[in-house]
């Protein structure tokens, strides 16, 4: 069959459907069914999972004549999301394909969620197209003739590629793709991106930067001009002086009428506890939504999560509070409006979850943005403005994770073993490990036999054994079955299952959250009142419970950091509070009382300055230092200036963070002219100077936590028997000091550092942060009290004391009403 009669077919099939086919649609078609390998960069809801199904099974059609009649079985493409939430959907389309073009092709799933009944069939009979995860595949991997499942696969397709790209999952989805193109010779690997600043680097970290995939490979953009529209919820009466998640709730009557005018409402929250809040608090103003609104979770049960996508789908639903659960393109699910609460804290994510409204090529998307503090209305501009500007950002890939790749090898050790001058070839190519030298090499094979020189009498840590003719093996099962329940890059703490008393799954919550309950507490889950009466073996066991309650569980994760380029358009947005009204955008006109304020007693600072503000309360002396630069950058600055100011004289302080600014609290009152004259915002031996700081080790010995899990040094036990967080943390910390001790030189103890500085304290973006403050006038005000900017850090640093929820609230009213009166 030739390529315009292929064209055809597909081209008759979106006829069928009343659709047209985008160019960028034809010209994937075309560059697949050509051999190419390719980065496609469409936006959410433009038709990107059509423009590569309809190739993938064009090109079966292509290679067999006969598909009507005769059915060829095997494994002929792998399509990889990073959501399990999407796999249905992707499954659907990619069921309409094949059915409506006549192949018998069939289409399976194999993620966490897949039964052990289908995985089973699946090892008997793999589907055609299998969608999986970046984990299910390393553990397709994990399998003995693993090379009999891939041989005949023409295509991997990664879904959502940007989201993939700046994390581990996207160092295990290098590994996995560069195995897979060694095995299948007639391999095409696909990206799938949203817009981002280095879509260039994205291609060749998915290809390889020195793979002949690359040098036959293309760039496809989707062209399609999506008109997004935000509109911020401004508050009828302006806070003076913010505080952290107070003003959320406070203007849930504002999103009341937004619900009632659409068919169906997504309400985005950036972490799981916020949106079990959010539920409970909409439920309990308003019964009458009862069994029309939903809550949409990682941690809620697989059945629920699945029924929630499908309400959405038919419209049953009037709203559905969400985190990034269902931030990802599940294709044409005809959602009307979308509500963001609080700053998303990246532009990415925030046109992510906008496209998720008018989801249809051409429609327009609106967006509500419902800001959780006055100060968050200043990220409100900055979207605007990026939203205008069509500002994008970079997503950093890793270098030299040496705990993925120790996973992936004991990975290969498990299933057919390898030899490792072949395996040196292919990883050697792979973007995150192109400069692993022959010496790091021989460690990290060495570190899989012997364990770490430091551990070598110890045999628990000697996993792989070296055949005769040189092949690495592993030949304990135990071993084996140890490593396939802890293939994966997401360490969080350990999950225990949530279950009625009498049976019937709920969903999973930490163990730290677990360990504070007593008997009999109440705590929100899931959007029920459940009430605690015991763990047993890793199981929470429940009952239902009328009581109220204000305890809700907390996921690690939850920390998100201002990206660089959402700091920038935020500092933009502020220096705009000195200029003319008329340029000014309605969100920072409707903050003009507490720019007032903050003027009153302090100053708004202007390009050209960088503002520190110094008082007393009954706490002690505050000194707050605002670069605006997002928390990370100010947690490292924060240390690195308090362990600088503590060699001019012997001092303590506490420190609080966040995304605007960073506070440095003491018994005694710091000297900050004596900062400005020495100097101590320079560059020069900020790595020294940041590494003694106490924080460096405390942050690389968590890191180090992850690392030791992700490269089986620590074993996180079997399902339903896992091990307790606290001994996780225990065993990986003696490794950390065993190392620092006496093997600075160890691989892993190194990448610890590397990872702390890199990607936690973000080091590069903090050196640009004290080269733009070198530029700038610091100016220091001494003010009598508290200011509006420095509010939402001391009421933060109050939240992480031991006070309820109320008396919390209370404490801060209080403290917001006194210092209302001039």
């Amino acid at each position: 069959m030739t390529r315009d009669q292929l064209y055809e077919i597909a081209g008759s099939w979106f006829h069928t459907q009343g659709w047209k086919p985008f160019p960028f649609q034809k010209q994937t078609w075309k560059a697949f069914l050509q051999g190419k390998h390719g980065l496609l960069n469409a936006p959410t809801g433009s038709g990107k999972t059509y423009a590569l199904w309809f190739p993938i099974v064009l090109n079966y059609i292509k290679n067999n004549s006969d598909y009507k009649t005769k059915h060829k079985k095997g494994l002929k493409a792998i399509w990889i999301t990073p959501l399990r939430a999407l796999s249905q959907e992707i499954k659907q389309s990619a069921e309409r394909v094949t059915a409506d073009l006549g192949t018998q092709m069939t289409v399976g799933i194999r993620t966490g969620d897949t039964t052990t009944k289908e995985r089973a069939q699946q090892k008997k009979q793999m589907p055609d197209l299998l969608i999986t995860t970046p984990e299910s595949l390393q553990l397709l991997l994990a399998t003995k003739g693993y090379d009999k499942i891939f041989k005949d696969c023409t295509a991997i397709v990664v879904d959502e590629w940007h989201e993939l790209l700046g994390s581990k999952r996207g160092v295990q989805m290098e590994l996995g793709l560069s195995r897979v193109r060694n095995i299948s010779k007639n391999l095409r690997i696909w990206g799938i991106s949203a817009t981002i600043g280095n879509l260039e680097q994205a291609r060749e970290v998915l290809l390889g930067p020195t793979s002949e995939a690359l040098n036959n490979s293309v760039m496809i953009k989707a062209n399609l001009k999506k008109k997004i529209t935000v509109k911020s919820i401004i508050p009828k009466e302006m806070e003076t002086f913010p505080w952290r998640g107070h003003l959320g709730i406070r203007l849930l009557e504002e999103v009341v009428p937004i619900i009632n005018a659409s068919k169906t409402t997504l309400l985005f929250t950036n972490t799981r506890s916020q949106c079990e809040i959010w539920f409970q608090k909409i439920l309990e103003k308003h019964p009458e939504y009862a069994g029309e609104i939903a809550m949409h979770h990682g941690s809620i049960n697989k059945d629920t999560r699945v029924w929630v996508e499908n309400a959405i789908r038919n419209e049953s639903l009037k709203a559905v509070v969400c985190t990034s659960s269902l931030d990802l393109g599940v294709d044409f699910a005809p959602v009307e409006t979308v509500v963001q609460i609080g700053g998303p804290k990246g532009i990415a994510r925030f046109l992510q979850r906008a496209g998720r409204s008018g989801h249809r090529p051409g429609k327009e998307s609106v967006i509500y943005f419902l800001p959780t503090h006055a100060i968050e209305l200043v990220e409100a501009s900055a979207l605007q403005q990026a939203v205008k500007q069509r500002a994008v950002e970079d997503r950093m890939p890793y270098l030299n994770s040496y705990d993925v790749l120790l996973q992936y090898l004991t990975t290969l050790a498990i299933s057919d073993g390898f030899y490792p001058d072949e395996i040196y070839q292919e990883i050697k190519q792979t973007f995150c490990y192109q400069a692993v030298s022959e010496d790091q090499w021989r460690w990290l094979l060495n570190f899989l036999v012997m364990g770490s020189q430091s551990l070598q009498s110890y045999d628990e840590y000697k996993k792989v054994e070296v055949e005769e003719d040189g092949k690495f093996k592993v030949n304990n099962r135990g071993v084996a079955m140890r490593h396939r329940f802890q293939i994966g890059t997401i360490v969080g703490d350990a999950n225990l299952t949530v279950r009625y008393q009498k049976g019937g799954y709920i969903g999973t919550i930490e163990e730290y959250f677990v360990s504070k309950l007593n008997m009999g507490d109440v705590f929100t889950f899931a959007g029920r009142n459940l009430e605690f009466i015991r763990i047993k073996e890793m199981q929470v066991h429940v009952r239902n419970s009328n009581k109220k309650t204000n305890k809700v569980p907390a996921w690690g994760g939850g920390r998100m950091t201002l990206s660089a380029q959402m700091s920038e358009l935020l500092r933009n947005e502020l220096y705009t509070v000195s200029l003319d009204k008329k340029e000014q955008s309605k969100e920072i006109k409707s903050l003009l009382p507490m720019f007032n304020q903050q003027r009153f007693e302090s100053i708004v600072p202007r390009p050209d300055e960088f503002l520190i503000e110094t008082f007393k309360t009954r706490d002690g002396y505050h000194h707050l230092f605002y670069p605006f630069e997002g928390r990370f950058v100010h947690e490292a600055m924060g240390s690195l200036l308090g362990y600088r100011i503590s060699l001019l004289s012997p001092i303590t302080f506490s420190l609080a963070f966040n995304d605007y600014g960073f506070e440095l609290l003491s018994d005694k009152k710091i000297d900050i002219q004596q900062v400005i004259d020495n100097d101590l915002f320079t560059t020069e031996y900020m790595l020294d100077d940041l590494q003694k700081s106490l924080n460096s080790t405390e942050m690389a010995r968590r890191k180090f936590r992850d690392i030791a899990v992700i490269s089986g040094m620590v074993f996180t036990g079997y399902p339903n028997k896992g091990i307790k967080m606290k001994h996780l943390q225990s065993g990986s910390q003696l490794l950390f000091d065993v190392f620092r001790d006496y093997e600075d030189d160890n691989l892993l103890y190194q990448q610890a550092f590397t990872e702390t500085f890199e990607h936690q304290l973000e080091e590069g973006r903090l050196r640009i942060s004290l080269e733009r403050i070198a530029t700038q006038e610091i100016v220091w005000k001494s003010c009598s009290k508290p200011t509006p900017f420095s509010f939402p850090l001391i009421t933060d640093r109050m939240s992480r004391e031991k006070l309820s929820s109320e008396k919390l609230a209370d404490r801060i009213k209080r403290m917001a009403a006194i210092l209302t009166k001039k």
